[in-house]
């Protein structure tokens, strides 16, 4: 049985496929300093969220969800 080849190959493969992806624990940061960045970046996320959705939310009109069905 030659598997032990093939199996090897593939892992090669994919690490190729998966290049520079992946988390990167040597960032050179401390876990504070990464907790901080971190959390900068979700705040950066949801205040964008909420401006597209008060965006969308402000065009009103029939489609929106505060219309009444009868």
């Amino acid at each position: 049985m030659t598997r032990g080849s093939q199996r090897e190959r593939d892992r090669e493969r994919a690490a190729a496929r998966a290049g520079g992806k992946g988390k990167n624990a040597e960032d050179g940061l401390t876990p504070e300093q990464r907790r901080e960045r971190d959390g900068k970046a979700l705040q950066e996320k949801a205040a964008k969220k909420a401006a597209q959705a008060a965006a969308a939310g402000s065009g009103g009109g029939a489609g929106s969800k505060g219309a009444a069905k009868k």
